[in-house]
Order: structure tokens, then sequence, then C-alpha cells
């Protein structure tokens, strides 16, 4: 990475997800950048936060003979101090990724992986205490239920079981940064970066004064209209 995107990283990961959904509905992302349902379940340490330029992945059905087909491994041409994000087909059951892709993910400087859809070999990535973030888990491979597609390309990762009304999906393009702690995982465009953390860090010093005042016995209410405005 350059000078500035390591400066970048440096600055976003200062903030939890929380912070950071926070300052992307203050800048009007209906879905504060959220994928809903994705969780830490490597390594074992919770107070790991992943941070890094996405690159993506998708994912189709393997009876799907008409996408695209890749020449290389997705694992093999990932960028160093990338963070894999996978987008799989929904409601399929296998997994998308194991501990032979964290073994080479990790030994190309690759962050971490984010997926929506599932892994497997969970004890190999807490062993190597390589993070992956996942809708779930299982005892299934790729083959024959799924198969990578194209890489480095726009995905839009859609909220399972509710309408895009309801919770509009992410999209995430390639450079995009992505964080990811025990709270969830967010995307930020990697144009509104600098947005964000301006106001990740407002927003911290509003909470830390709301905390001091709360400690000291004053109302929620009293201390949220104080700092808050309402």
């Amino acid at each position: 990475m350059s000078s500035h995107n390591d400066d970048t990283r440096a600055k976003l990961a200062a903030f939890s997800t929380c912070e950071i959904s926070d300052a992307m509905i203050k800048l009007g992302a209906p879905n504060g950048g959220h994928i809903p349902d994705v969780h830490m379940l490597s390594p074992s340490d919770t107070s790991t936060r992943l941070c890094g330029p996405a690159y993506t992945v998708q994912m189709v059905l393997g009876s799907n003979n008409d996408a695209p087909k890749l020449s290389a491994h997705f694992v093999d041409t990932a960028p160093a101090g990338s963070v894999i994000v996978i987008n799989a087909p929904d409601r399929v059951k296998n997994a998308v990724w194991g501990g032979l892709m964290t073994a080479g993910a990790q030994s190309r400087g690759a962050l971490g992986v984010v997926i929506s859809g599932r892994c497997r070999d969970l004890a190999e990535h807490r062993d190597a205490a390589f993070p992956v973030f996942a809708r779930g888990h299982s005892t299934l491979g790729q083959s024959p239920f799924t198969r990578p597609s194209e890489v480095n390309v726009p995905v839009l990762i859609p909220a399972p079981d509710v309408s895009e009304e309801e919770f509009p999906g992410v999209r995430v393009e390639p450079g995009d940064w992505v964080v990811a702690d025990e709270d969830g995982v967010v995307c930020v465009p990697a144009g509104r970066a600098e947005e964000v953390i301006g106001l990740a860090a407002k927003g911290r010093d509003i909470d830390e004064r709301c905390m001091a005042d709360i400690k000291a016995g004053k109302g929620v209410q009293e201390t949220f209209k104080a700092h808050r405005g309402k």
C-alpha cells in the first residue's frame, strides 16, 4: 500500500465498526455501510480488528455455465495488505473458504477474509490466527455447489431475509475500506474515508462526554440532550 493508504488504514483502524457505521449514517448511507449477519469466527482473540482495502470475489452456483471463469485461483491473485471479500450466492449451505485458502492468503500477505457465505476448517483458521468473518460455517467444500467467477469487480451484498427496501444491500468496490471487529463488518467507500474518519472522531468525543455524565449519575435523556441535541 502507498503511504497515504497506510495513513488512512491506521486512522480507520482506530475506530470501532459501530463508530464507523454512525459516521456513515451521518453521511447519508441508509445501511451505515454495515454488512449484516457476518461475524468473527477467527481468531479466538475477540479484540482483533481487521482493516484494509477490499479485494472482491464473486461466487456463482456450480451449475452456472454462463458466468465467467477465472484463469487463476482467486487466492493466488490476492494483493498483500488486502481484505478478501467473498460474495457467495444466497442460501447456499457449502463453505467457500477453508484452511488451505487461509494458508495461501497468509503467505501472500492478505490481512483477512470477509465472507457473505460460509467457511469451514475453523480450527485451522484459529491456529493460524487468521481473521475470518462469515455468516456461518459448514462441513461442505465448494465443489460441486459453487465456484469463483470474477475478482476485483463491484459486488452487491444483500441483507439476508429482508427486502432491498427494508435494508439496502452494501455495494463493495475494489479498494473500498473494509473494517471488521467483534461487532460486525462495515464498508467505507474509498472516496469518503477522510469524511468518515472526521465524523467518527467527533462521535467518539461526544460519546465520551456522554459516558462521563451518565457514570456521574446524570440521566440518559438529559445527557443525550446536552451532548447529542436530542
